[in-house]
């Protein structure tokens, strides 16, 4: 008897995955728990390893597809044993080859009417990016015909029902295929060279246009003085050192940032048209690059309980994995805000694109000693002119949530954190 390799669970809200690399051939033997393929899933590779030993039988997905939750994989057994089924699923859904014979065509089951088109529950899976987008635009599924596989529906297929019901509403007629995102024509040269999207890059850009569609990003810009906070990490670097953590000028950002989100918690919320959605918990995505492969956002979960010690140690951690490619899904999940520290390269100030659904991204520009003019003393006295190692805090936040005057305040409160810092 054949044992199936299944799509396991691989962390909370983790409903799909996308196959990546085949580890093994159809004909190779492999051991009980060896690495059998590596799956992505947010950016995040896994391994799944072989369910028994064996040879495998046969390979039903293949490189780049998604799968379910639960869906057949592989067949491992004995060697020379017959395969009598090629199921791709263990779910009880027909194969779209095989309709039912009372059903008048092949297609009326893959693309059901909106009007006998099932409940919600029975609308098979629904990417987060296809929740979020329906959830924010207050639209119902089950009047969405899928065009995906299976009849899955897809982001176009929402944002072309969205479109569509758009020009309804302005009695305009419908144009087809108005609903497609625009995207640039471009007729290669002699010489040019084409580099295929990555998986991780085509996430990234799904997700950026997903997120610039869905709310109005507005930019404002402060600037801090981290005299303080420069005297503070030289005294502590070393007592950290001792403790095998590196002390990063992220720390200080991170737990700057927990005091603003704390003193307005507003700004640690999402947008749903039934009201704004208060987090309890303050969970802080930090942007990391990973090269020319892109960037990953790994969330450290309960900042607010956190020590600037436990605030370092976890970022040194999540960083280390996060480029060795070891980060769990469940650890790129749950932010509630999100820091990116473009400064790093150089940039002085950046309008970042928010990590839906969150209310906002806050970008921090390198850091460079400027002349600034500092105010007497108690008001008495001439102002002087110093230098001062100085960032720009750039706070990109959704309009819908927030005013000008409520973004400012966080943003003063993380200002006046890092200026004060004792």
């Amino acid at each position: 008897m054949a044992t199936k390799v299944l799509v396991p669970r691989l962390g909370e809200g983790v409903d799909e995955v996308t196959i990546t690399k085949w580890l093994k051939k159809e004909g190779d033997s492999v051991k009980e728990l060896e690495p059998l393929l590596e799956v992505n899933t947010d950016k995040v590779d896994t391994e799944i390893p072989a369910p028994a030993s064996g040879v495998i039988l046969k390979i039903e997905m293949q490189e780049g597809q998604p799968a379910k939750v639960g869906q057949l994989l592989a067949l491992i057994g004995a060697a020379g044993e017959s395969v009598i089924s090629n199921q791709s699923s263990v779910t009880s859904a027909p194969a779209p080859s095989a309709p039912a014979p009372s059903a008048p065509a092949p297609k009326a089951d893959a693309a059901p009417s909106p009007v006998s088109r099932p409940p919600s529950h029975d609308l098979g899976f629904i990417s987060p990016v296809v929740a979020k987008i329906a959830a924010e635009r207050g639209i119902d599924l089950s009047q969405v015909a899928g065009t995906g596989l299976n009849g899955r529906i897809t982001k176009n297929d929402v944002l072309n029902f969205v479109e569509t019901r758009e020009k309804r509403v302005e009695s305009r007629p419908p144009t087809p295929g108005a609903a497609q995102h625009a995207t640039s024509v471009v007729t290669p040269a002699q010489g040019d060279t084409l580099i295929k999207h990555t998986l991780i890059r085509k996430q990234i850009a799904d997700h950026m246009v997903m997120s610039k569609s869905v709310s109005p990003h507005v930019l404002t810009v402060m600037e801090a003085d981290m005299s303080r906070v420069v005297r503070h990490r030289a005294a502590n670097k070393a007592a950290f050192e001792r403790d095998g953590v590196n002390l990063t000028f992220t720390a200080y950002f991170m737990t700057a940032i927990v005091a603003g989100l704390k003193a307005f918690p507003a700004v640690n919320a999402s947008w749903t048209d039934e009201g704004l959605l208060l987090h309890k918990s303050i969970n802080i995505g930090m942007a990391t690059s990973l090269g020319e492969e892109g960037l990953i956002v790994p969330v450290i979960k309960g900042a607010d309980s956190l020590s600037l010690l436990g605030v370092a140690r976890t970022i040194n951690d999540l960083a280390t994995r996060a480029r060795a490619r070891k980060l769990q899904p469940d650890e790129v999940k749950g932010g509630t805000f999100t820091l990116t520290n473009h400064g790093i390269s150089g940039s002085l100030f950046a309008m970042p694109i928010i990590n839906q659904p969150q209310c906002g991204i806050l970008g921090i520009g390198a850091m460079q000693k400027r002349a600034v003019v500092v105010p007497a003393v108690g008001g008495t006295g001439d102002d002087a002119i110093a230098i001062r190692p100085m960032i720009y805090l750039s706070f990109v936040f959704d309009h819908r949530i927030l005013d000008g005057a409520s973004a400012d305040w966080f943003l003063v409160k993380v200002k006046e954190t890092l200026e004060n810092w004792a």
